[in-house]
């Protein structure tokens, strides 16, 4: 068997002739069973749950807690020469929030359910961030596993083509042990590369257990630039940003609240009604009472309380903008970066390709020893490898800023079309 059929040309048929996808989506999970996944995940799930939260507790200070007391007695009195009587009194008092309350009230319920629902949505965002990532690591070592089995097979046939020509007394015992040692080193990195993509797809399951996973990771595809370019993607990073949403509302619902805090260093007043009987009915009346606490330092200090946890907030809401803005650059440089590393290591492996080739044709003709021959063709395995690494990162980095920018398994694409209408 002819040794020139071994490593590159196998190779090249997994990478070089990889076809070049139209939709970007390829290689990735579908849509439909993303979001069920994603939707299923205890982290959403109890964001979901803290929506419903907020919308109980806009409605509580909608309503008030303003509520009538009722209060009463009853007194048997004894009384020397005049004997006993029965005696009792019932009140009925209810608060009254003073002008402007209710509507601040209604105001911090408000921003309240914003700042959740924003707020679980990008807890969506972030598990769709972890099963981007997690993917791509799965997706990228499955490949790594089939290009070192592809470099055992190929060694294998090396290996058995040199000790046949060690039978016919055409090669030394030294090159069948040098073959068998390349061989052995590519047994080690198949079986490495298999445990990193059995340990990646343990991880998804753990995470996203309604997601379905076949058995071996599909094949890794050719990364694209999205529709737009990157460009475009980074500044729908910061437009679309629900945690920047979420942090104004925050910040919004803070400001709420202090205004309300200062009101009520104005007190509510309380007015209710009251009746009583007196010696067994012989004295009775009725009237109307009112109350009013009188505010002082306490309310004072509450008022500045949370006069402070607004400021505080408003600059956090700053904080998150910075953070966001971070992200979308940082994005933006990742995945340009990576699409042009991806690039180099392409035509790094197409080079590599050819100088095998030509080792080939020098080792047939006796210009090359073996050892020249086994190391190129090593060099060869680690350009493929290489190039399967920088296409996994490009695809992770571009998967990453396609979720950040919400244009992938959020959704936002949709409502800002919704909205233009």
């Amino acid at each position: 068997m002819n040794i020139r059929h071994s490593l590159p040309l196998a190779l090249t048929a997994i990478s070089v002739a990889a076809p070049v996808y139209a939709q970007p989506e390829q290689g990735l999970p579908d849509e439909a069973v993303v979001q069920g996944a994603l939707e299923n995940h205890p982290s959403v799930l109890a964001a979901r749950a803290r929506v419903e939260a907020a919308k109980a507790e806009a409605q509580a200070l909608g309503v008030g807690s303003h509520e009538i007391t009722v209060s009463g007695s009853y007194t048997r009195r004894d009384v020397d020469n005049e004997g006993r009587f029965n005696e009792f009194d019932a009140t009925a008092m209810r608060p009254f929030r003073l002008p402007g309350k209710k509507r601040l009230d209604r105001q911090t319920g408000k921003f309240g359910i914003i700042a959740a629902e924003n707020m679980a949505e990008d807890v969506k965002h972030q598990a769709a961030t972890l099963l981007g990532s997690l993917w791509w690591e799965w997706v990228g070592a499955g490949e790594e596993a089939r290009v070192d089995a592809q470099a055992v097979k190929n060694y294998e046939q090396t290996l058995s083509a040199i000790k046949r020509r060690v039978q016919l007394r055409d090669a030394a015992q030294l090159d069948a042990d040098q073959a068998e040692a390349t061989l052995g080193a590519a047994k080690l990195a198949a079986a490495q590369s298999n445990g990193r993509a059995t340990l990646a797809r343990a991880r998804i399951a753990s995470q996203f257990p309604s997601l379905p996973l076949p058995v071996e990771a599909p094949e890794l595809p050719l990364p694209q630039i999205p529709e737009g370019g990157f460009l475009a993607l980074r500044d729908l990073v910061i437009k679309r940003s629900h945690e920047i949403a979420a942090a104004n509302a925050q910040a919004d619902r803070a400001g709420s609240v202090a205004e309300r805090t200062r009101r009520d260093r104005f007190a509510d007043p309380s007015f209710g009604f009251r009746v009583f009987s007196e010696r067994d009915g012989m004295e009775k009346g009725a009237g109307v009472i009112a109350s009013i606490p009188l505010g002082g330092r306490h309310r004072r200090a509450l008022s500045d309380r949370a006069s402070s946890e607004a400021l505080a907030m408003q600059a956090e809401a700053a904080a998150v903008r910075f953070d966001v803005q971070e992200m979308a650059d940082t994005d933006f440089a990742a995945a340009e970066s990576g699409w042009q590393a991806w690039k180099r290591s392409r035509e790094g492996m197409k080079a590599q390709v050819g100088g095998v080739m030509k080792m080939r044709r020098g080792y047939e003709l006796g210009a090359f020893d073996l050892a020249d021959l086994l190391l190129t063709e090593r060099m060869a395995h680690d350009a493929f490898r290489t190039e399967v690494k920088a296409r996994t990162e490009a695809l992770r980095a571009i998967t990453k800023l396609r979720i950040d920018s919400h244009s992938l398994w959020i959704g936002d694409d949709e409502r800002d079309e919704e909205m233009a209408k």
